[in-house]
């Protein structure tokens, strides 16, 4: 139960794909980037509000000691520092020679004239400083400065502020991505499993709407109809080959008894009993191809799935060869079979052993005289592939998919007797079990490449 749900859970790989949780992620990302422009403008406002009320008083200050005589500035400066006139406030007076006179501020670089700079510390007075300085009249240097301690906190903090937001917002704006992928990706995944079931020919089956009446219920609303719709008009194609079936088979087999009968007669001349042969055997033809047909548009359907069970598939392997060794030794050919593990299989075992004949069948009909149809079974990556590999023409890359169609022969094999349903037949078993067939050279000699058909089946199988 843990392992099946384990394998049910969306992997992030696939979550981070979709629409949904990039849109949540491009929607988060915009709102915490608008939230940290605002905390930036707030901050930006709040610190330039600050410095300009502590330019205004360091200018008050500035003012008020300017405006006493010259010879009273280092007493009215270092009552001032002493006096604490401003809580927050330090003075200091410099010579024109540049010596310390008075206060608690001396010339600690940097210094500036005429405007208000920051200091973050200085061998007179620590911690962050705001500072104005002027030259009196005699030319020495008044300064007035004011402790910044609150703008660089509030500094700090917006920092702090920024960079906590963005640690707690990043992780809840992932995880709400997560959370909202969710759910349309399970739904996304049950639709795709319905839609495997409709491709190996389930047309009874239907996508499921929630009702919700959003684009996936719109798509798979969509969808069933139009399931609907080719379900209909394939049990209509149904319905007129059982037609066909009933109103023909059953006059031509009665004229096939009727042409029997009369080349059995005792008057009869022997060249008229050959052409009736003949006609017999032109009857034959068209009845096997008509059952054929009739076979694989009953595969196409895909509704013989009562007889899958687990099938050793290597056995029914053996079965295949022992049925066609005697056609093979008429015919001069050697059938081998090689390596057949024990393998077992979800299958049909009766359709696996029509496919498998008609891979050998062919096999032995287009291999040369002295040739051999080797037969193998091997499994790795579980996956289990059974080769029949001949020794014949082959089939050129360009006629593969064409072979598997009903009628085509290919290029190579006009006279070799045959009605080109053989692999449609075995092309539509593989399709009802969600098998692949494959088609390719067997050699690489180009005069006679022969041919390896392949039936690959995944040991996990899903049905």
């Amino acid at each position: 139960m843990l392992a099946e749900a384990q394998r049910n859970w969306p992997r992030f790989s696939a979550i981070r794909k979709t629409s949904t949780f990039r849109l949540a992620v491009m929607f988060g990302g915009a709102a915490v980037l608008a939230v940290l422009l605002v905390l930036a403008m707030v901050y930006s406002l709040t610190a330039s509000n600050l410095d300009t009320r502590v330019d205004l008083i360091l200018r008050a200050e500035m003012a008020r000691l300017q405006a006493l005589p010259e010879s009273d500035l280092p007493a009215a400066v270092e009552a001032s520092a002493r006096a604490g006139a401003n809580p927050l406030g330090h003075f200091g007076l410099i010579s024109p020679g540049g010596r310390w006179v008075a206060g608690d501020l001396g010339a600690s670089p940097p210094l500036r004239l005429g405007r208000t700079y920051a200091r973050e510390d200085g061998p007179d007075v620590r911690g962050p400083l705001h500072i104005l300085a002027q030259r009196t009249p005699n030319g020495a240097i008044l300064m007035v400065g004011r402790d910044s301690t609150v703008i660089t906190e509030l500094r700090n903090n917006a920092l702090a502020i920024l960079l906590a937001s963005g640690l707690v917002v990043v992780p809840l704006l992932l995880g709400a991505g997560l959370a909202l992928s969710l759910g349309p990706l399970r739904r996304v995944d049950r639709l795709q499993r319905v839609a495997g079931k409709i491709a190996a020919g389930r047309l009874d089956a239907r996508m499921p709407v929630d009702g919700r009446g959003d684009e996936l219920d719109l798509l798979a609303d969509t969808v069933n109809q139009m399931v609907g719709e080719v379900e209909r008009s394939m049990a209509q194609v149904r319905s007129v080959t059982d037609a066909i079936a009933h109103d023909l088979r059953t006059p031509l087999t009665r004229v096939r008894n009727q042409l029997y009968r009369a080349a059995r007669a005792p008057q009869l001349p022997p060249a008229e009993a050959r052409r009736i042969e003949a006609a017999i055997e032109d009857l034959d033809t068209v009845l096997a191809r008509f059952a054929a047909l009739l076979r694989i548009s009953d595969l196409e359907a895909g509704h013989r799935r009562s007889g899958f069970a687990p099938t050793r598939i290597d056995e029914l392997v053996a079965v295949v060869i022992d049925l066609y060794a005697p056609l093979a030794e008429e015919r001069e050919v050697t059938l081998a079979a090689g390596d057949l593990p024990a393998a077992t299989l979800l299958c049909d075992g009766q359709l696996m052993v029509e496919a498998l004949s008609n891979l050998v069948d062919n096999a032995i009909k287009f291999s040369p005289i002295g040739g051999t149809v080797m037969v193998t079974i091997a499994q790795a990556n579980d996956e289990t592939v059974i080769t029949v590999a001949d020794e014949g023409p082959g089939i050129p890359p360009e006629q593969v998919a064409a072979v598997v169609r009903r009628f085509d022969r290919g290029a190579a094999s006009p006279a070799v007797p045959g009605s080109g349903l053989g692999l449609s037949v075995v092309a539509a078993i593989a399709h009802l079990h969600q098998f692949a067939l494959e088609l390719r050279p067997a050699r690489t000699d180009p005069a006679r490449p022969g041919l390896r058909a392949q039936i690959r089946a995944s040991t996990k199988n899903p049905m």
